[in-house]
């Protein structure tokens, strides 16, 4: 980390003598005081827990300054920077830092496929500059400045994931992050709840623009209407995706359980994403676009497509002990992903039969039992042979699915039933079937997978 303690300091704003201490490199900086290593500056967020607490922890630990916005004194030993806001002060150093370290910045968002975008897009440019992306789900407030905080000092292409719950979250992480490309992947139905229509998603997620450089690039789904023509009167460079007509289109040659191959736009090159799903195709498009946008050779972003890594729990592929096929998907859930991922589902090749486990989709709002309804216009007897519902919610796909399936073909367990949930599978699955697991992360369904891993 390229930072000083009084660099730090004068970014925030500090109001207290900081310049009684002499200054200082900082290694780095934490908001966990477990993972506070020497040297590092301890940011103490107030959640659940007062950071403030774990001052002597963080100490303990090596932390050589802190953020402090008690009104109590801190430990006089320890280098303090007092804020009116411990987390605007994490924002503010983001903010000086990504200024100072100059990396160019590519901003991802969508209601489904962000993460696997990111991590497509991460091994793409990792072929030609120094990248650095985000870890995990550190897509809000607080992750977005962290990760600005934790790239490596020779990052060239920093590639951020942005989520949101509500309107005008990504106006503020753009407006932080000031981002020269950014990509849209999709408008689903993800937090509804909170914004009232597709609509109001939509417009919340083009909210990614507000820091958008003027000279820079943005990319949405041709399919998409509702960005479409939200766009019409941007001064960005416009580029658009999808199977049907578009910038980047799309032709898929070969689509099997473990990869997915393609062109582009009638171009010889051959593509190939190390996982399923035509929906995989939209985010791969939108990774080479940012590739050829910095001026890749078709040959090194196919051969970064062919090597990315996903990020785990993100259309996971897994095997059982006995060889049972997994199709593990059970970080999020929104009703026009888990239709993607059950037609993709629904024409894998198997040698047995094919299982759905569809838990509840959540923040859907007052359409919600209707939502999860129209999810049976994707399911066919003749090719998912038996569905598990799990969930409040999936009662409603229950009744809708009745209509088409035999009711021993049909299982449904409420929330309070999951180990029913796993005593069923392990009663129906035998080693040459398949199964996919898909529904929103507050349902558990990863516990399921675990424990269909031991089967």
């Amino acid at each position: 980390m390229k930072l000083t303690f009084w660099e730090a300091a004068k970014a925030v704003q500090a109001t207290n003598d900081w310049r009684q201490w002499a200054d200082f490199e900082l290694t780095g900086i934490e908001f966990d005081s477990r993972l506070i290593g020497p040297g590092n500056l301890f940011v103490p967020l107030k959640g659940e827990n007062d950071g403030h607490s774990f001052i002597k922890s963080a100490m303990d630990k090596g932390a050589h300054a802190a953020f402090w916005s008690k009104t109590e004194a801190a430990p006089a030993q320890l280098p303090i920077l007092q804020v009116a806001d411990t987390l605007k002060a994490m924002q503010d150093l983001a903010v000086y830092y990504l200024k100072k370290m100059q990396p160019t910045v590519i901003a991802i968002t969508g209601s489904n496929g962000k993460t696997t975008t990111k991590d497509m897009t991460e091994a793409v440019l990792a072929k030609q500059f120094k990248t650095y992306k985000t870890q995990g789900n550190y897509n809000n407030d607080i992750g977005l400045p962290y990760t600005i905080l934790h790239m490596p000092d020779e990052t060239e292409k920093l590639i951020l994931e942005m989520g949101m719950d509500h309107a005008n979250e990504i106006d503020f992480l753009s407006q932080l992050a000031q981002p020269d490309v950014a990509a849209i992947t999709m408008i689903g139905e993800a937090h509804i709840e909170n914004l009232g229509s597709r609509a109001g998603i939509a417009k919340a997620k083009m909210e990614i623009i507000s820091g958008l450089a003027k000279n820079g690039l943005l990319i949405i789904p041709a399919d998409e209407p509702l960005l479409v023509s939200l766009t019409k009167e941007q001064p960005q460079t416009i580029k658009t995706f999808g199977l049907g007509a578009a910038d980047r289109q799309a032709q898929i040659i070969e689509a099997k359980k473990e990869y997915t191959s393609f062109k582009v736009n009638g171009s010889k090159t051959l593509f190939m994403i190390p996982v399923p799903g035509k929906y995989n195709v939209g985010n791969a498009l939108i990774a080479i676009t940012i590739g050829q946008w910095f001026d890749l050779s078709e040959e090194k972003i196919q051969a970064g497509l062919s090597e990315f890594q996903l990020t785990k729990n993100r259309t996971e592929w897994l095997k059982s002990s006995k060889g049972i096929e997994i199709l593990s998907d059970v970080y999020n859930a929104n009703p026009t992903a888990m239709k993607l991922v059950l037609d993709s589902f629904s024409q894998m090749p198997t040698q047995g039969k094919r299982v759905a486990v569809l838990g509840d989709m959540l923040e859907l709002g007052p359409d919600s039992a209707l939502m999860h309804a129209s999810v049976s216009e994707h399911l066919n007897p003749a090719e998912v042979t038996e569905v598990i519902l799990y969930g409040t919610e999936m009662q409603a796909l229950h009744d809708e699915i009745k209509k088409k399936y035999q009711e021993d073909k049909i299982h449904y367990f409420d929330k309070e039933e999951k180990e029913k949930v796993i005593n069923t599978l392990k009663l129906l699955l035998e080693p040459e079937d398949m199964v996919v697991l898909k529904a929103s992360n507050g349902m558990g369904l990863n516990e399921v997978v675990t424990k269909l891993l031991e089967m």
